[in-house]
């Protein structure tokens, strides 16, 4: 029987603004995220005195979270991730001195994990930023935003360098491509340069956060975070799969400059074809050099890419718009299901990188019921995380150096895409529903039970 490591980190993830609710509470000040009360895909809108939306509360993790964590620790979790709200610690983001209960509530958050054995893994920015930043600055269109994400990375550091080992720069680097407020403080009809200028301030932050981790907190490890969007050639004909490549290379870019400290050839020919001129100084490359400890990735989804004109003016049932693959099957929100892509991109990245790879989500978002017994039978996700499972196993057995899997969204959580409830990943059910009725009460799911006994035998109670 090939089993997980014992060191493999088991868990979920979650992130601050999907899941802590408490919006003005204690200090803190607006997001970007605020923002956006339907969501990534949904307009931005001003917050107005009275004005509402679902993730004020979302599943109000901020009051709840010792229970939440003891769930946690009933099945077995070894590692939780989370995210720090970067305005609970600067409320505005250009501040010369933190917010003081937001710092603390963080302190309260990781003893609680501590108590219970859950190593936590900490990202600094999980899709939200100060609005304050976006407001007077530009967001990271500015050069000013390093300076700050800089003083927010290092007094985190300082104050949880004896609880945190784990950390992660920013969730899912390469999404500003597709949702530039959402990554980089952008208005979305934003040029290209622009936001290339912007995601180049943010890899610039990144390497500097990562060398201010390595100062503060010697024992500490630091890594990316990739949207993990593997692309496959729709079919053989070479030019489909150069197209493929070309495609891989856009997410991948963000990779290799985080895990190699340069950008590579293929964007350098990328910008000057398309008389995009970033202002890089000699300072950035020097900074750019630092690199991070391991990558860190989401796995939702693979697609497909074609030459075929006809065939890439379709609609798309997904934010990554990709062309779908005739042998999948999809989920209700049109993200196709392929396991075999999970042990394929650990491979593409261990090839790549040589540096130790950490599946930071990976789960099925599906409208879950509760029967007559007050029961919620999820067989479908059992079937889905078993299979990428496996394939997680296979790829260790492949060579490839895994830390752990957290699952995204372990417990339900507001959807980032378009601030849904009922689009439910959790193994426990929350009596919430999207216009905000319900009881918050936490119900373990069916998967509860099954994800415990993975965890439990180290992978031997997976299926094949």
């Amino acid at each position: 029987m090939k089993l997980f490591p014992e060191t493999f980190l088991w868990g979920g993830a979650i992130a601050a603004n999907q899941v802590e609710g408490a919006w003005q509470e204690d200090g803190k000040g607006p997001s970007t995220s605020d923002m956006q009360p339907w969501g990534i895909l949904g307009e931005t809108r001003l917050r107005t005195p009275g004005d509402s939306n679902i993730k004020d509360i979302a599943i109000d993790f901020y009051h709840r979270y010792p229970e939440d964590i003891a769930l946690f620790a009933g099945m077995g979790f070894t590692c939780l991730r989370v995210s720090i709200a970067w305005t609970r610690i600067f409320p505005v983001g250009d501040e010369t001195e933190p917010n003081e209960a937001g710092l603390a509530f963080y302190d309260r958050l990781f003893d609680e994990l501590a108590k219970h054995n859950i190593t936590p893994l900490v990202t600094l920015s999980h899709y939200e930023m100060p609005w304050g930043l976006v407001e007077q600055y530009g967001g990271w269109g500015s050069r000013k935003t390093i300076d700050f994400f800089e003083r927010y990375a290092r007094t985190v550091f300082e104050r949880y360098k004896e609880k945190v080992k784990l950390w992660l720069t920013f969730n899912e680097i390469n999404m500003s491509l597709h949702a530039p407020l959402t990554g980089v403080g952008l208005p979305e009809n934003s040029s290209e340069a622009e936001i290339y200028q912007a995601i180049h301030h943010q890899l610039v932050a990144s390497a500097r956060a990562v060398r201010a981790c390595h100062e503060i907190v010697a024992d500490a490890r630091i890594g990316n975070m990739l949207l993990g969007a593997l692309m496959y050639p729709l079919s053989c004909k070479p030019e489909d799969v150069f197209k493929a490549l070309q495609e891989n290379h856009g997410w991948q870019f963000f990779g290799d400059v985080q895990c190699r400290g340069s950008y590579p050839g293929y964007m350098q020919r990328y910008f000057r074809e398309n008389n995009i001129a970033l202002d890089i100084s000699e300072r950035d490359r020097e900074d750019l050099r630092t690199t991070v400890d391991f990558v860190s990735f989401s796995y939702y989804m693979t697609g497909c890419v074609t030459t075929d004109e006809a065939l890439n003016n379709q609609e798309r049932a997904n934010i990554l718009n990709m062309v779908p693959n005739p042998h999948l099957e999809s989920s209700e929100w049109g993200w196709q299901i392929d396991p075999v892509g999970l042990r394929t991109l650990l491979n593409v990245l261990w090839d790549r990188y040589q540096k130790p790879l950490f599946i930071v989500e990976n789960g099925l978002g599906a409208k879950d019921s509760m029967n007559a017994e007050g029961e919620i039978i999820d067989d479908y996700r059992i079937s889905y995380l078993n299979d990428h499972l496996v394939q997680v196993r296979e790829a260790l057995e492949d060579g490839v150096e895994v830390m752990g899997y957290t699952s995204w969204g372990p417990i339900d959580l507001v959807s980032a895409s378009k601030a849904e409830i009922s689009k439910r990943y959790g193994f426990i059910y929350v009596d919430r529903d999207d216009d905000g009725n319900g009881s918050l009460k936490r119900i373990p799911k069916k998967s509860y039970a099954w994800y415990r006994e993975v965890i439990k035998s180290r992978g031997a109670s997976l299926k094949e």
